[in-house]
């Protein structure tokens, strides 16, 4: 009977670990494809963010309720339902590349708003079952790592594949990347006939059930409600950094980055290996995640991005590097500014941030930790509210000036780690 538990463990582990890497896939979607939409509006940052937006914007709408669906069907069908809405959204914005116009470009915000309903209940899943299949603590917080793993590896092959596909932005149309939308229904449909045959035991959410009492709301513990702002804060971090990136590395003018030919290809590499760094932090972390506290990952890895952004903001294009990019088989060396090379490097500071916030915002929520998952997934809006501010900034100012959102974004999360993460509520009942 052990055997049999742990190996159904072990089965929901690789099923979850699965389930993080499709979540990257269908979010990393949305920046690339914003260049081809940029190029159609004119140049617009504002407009070529908006997929993204619509994308994160679902989770306002989305986070509460897959937090109840959680607890009302189970992990399992949650995710089934998930995977179901993320191939309706990723069949929406295939539709839409044979509509002309902005009514073209509205049907593929529908599409990239239902997908942000799949990665919704998908985060919803994965997250807190992860952290409970490791029985919590540092051992949660080391499987969310190396879920995460996975998760950086699809983002670092998605904008990879699309900038490819797209080659000269001031000629690709949305039918360049029909391949990556043909791939995404493929594994959607995959992913669904798969999990639908493997059996998998929800745990308990806080050992809650049908007489459980609840006198308060995960609301009453600061540490939880301070970390709902770092994840909001995080996600829109996380995104705008790549995000903005890829719009200042393929802007030809004097506005961007100063590359010539390919321009969107190049800069499509250098987000990937952004991801790809994300990967290697997630990676390399979780072989001592078990041992060092999140807290004080937090606190090194904001320090030391706040120090990279300020950085690349500083020192702009004022000299040109050779860096290693990666390019899906192999590295190849290409010339960025400066700044480029610094906002790379803050891959590797994101990594532990996703997993250490929300350990430490669910830690000690007991039998409240499914709401507060619902909750969590919520405030994941960021991901598309910061970046299109930043992109509103870039238009009007610049796109390194439009870095002070990450920034201030980093300050917080090093605030949130040093002293907003404390429970200061442990006389609450969780039990």
């Amino acid at each position: 009977m052990e055997n049999k538990k742990q190996n159904g463990s072990i089965i929901a582990i690789i099923t979850m670990m699965f389930l993080y890497a499709m979540i990257s896939f269908v979010t990393n979607l949305a920046a690339p494809i914003g260049v081809i939409w940029k190029g159609a509006f004119e140049g617009s940052n504002t407009v070529g963010m908006l997929g993204n937006m619509m994308n994160f914007l679902a989770y306002l709408f989305m986070g509460i309720p897959a937090g109840k669906l959680l607890t009302k069907i189970g992990y399992k069908k949650t995710a089934l339902a998930g995977i179901a809405t993320g191939f309706i959204g990723v069949l929406i914005q295939f539709i839409s590349g044979s509509v002309d116009g902005t009514t073209g470009f509205i049907v593929y915000l529908l599409g990239a708003f239902i997908s942000g309903f799949c990665v919704c209940m998908l985060n919803t899943v994965v997250n807190p079952m992860l952290n409970l299949l490791g029985g919590g603590g540092n051992r949660g917080n080391q499987l969310n790592l190396i879920g995460g793993t996975l998760n950086s590896l699809a983002g670092t092959l998605t904008p990879l594949f699309v900038g490819a596909l797209i080659g000269d932005a001031t000629k690709a149309t949305f039918s360049d990347v029909n391949p990556v939308m043909y791939i995404a229904m493929a594994v959607f449909a995959a992913a669904f006939f798969v999990l639908l045959f493997i059996p998998i035991e929800d745990p308990q959410m806080g050992k809650t059930g049908a007489n459980t009492v609840f006198e308060h709301s995960a609301w009453s513990f600061r540490h939880f409600v301070l970390g709902t702002i770092a994840i909001f804060v995080y996600v829109g971090v996380e995104v705008g950094i790549p995000g903005t990136m890829i719009f200042y590395l393929s802007d030809t003018t004097e506005a961007g980055g100063g590359l010539q030919g390919n321009a969107a290809a190049i800069a499509g590499s250098v987000a990937a290996t952004y991801w790809l760094l994300m990967l290697i932090g997630r990676f390399g972390s979780s072989f001592f995640a078990s041992k060092v506290s999140s807290r004080t990952m937090m606190t090194c890895t904001t320090i030391t991005a706040m120090a990279l952004i300020a950085l690349a903001m500083v020192l702009g294009k004022s000299s040109q590097v050779q860096m290693p990019v990666f390019t899906g088989s192999s590295f190849e060396m290409v010339t960025v500014p400066i700044a480029a090379l610094m906002l790379v490097l803050c891959g590797l500071c994101t990594s532990i941030m996703w997993a250490s916030i929300f350990n430490l915002a669910t830690e000690g929520l007991g039998k409240y930790t499914a709401a507060a998952s619902g909750i969590f997934m919520m405030m994941v809006v960021g991901g598309g509210v910061l970046p299109l501010i930043q992109n509103a900034i870039a238009d009007k100012a610049g796109y390194l000036t439009s870095y002070i959102i990450p920034l201030a974004g980093v300050a917080y999360m090093c605030y949130y780690a040093l002293i907003g993460s404390k429970n200061v509520n442990k006389d609450i009942p969780v039990d």
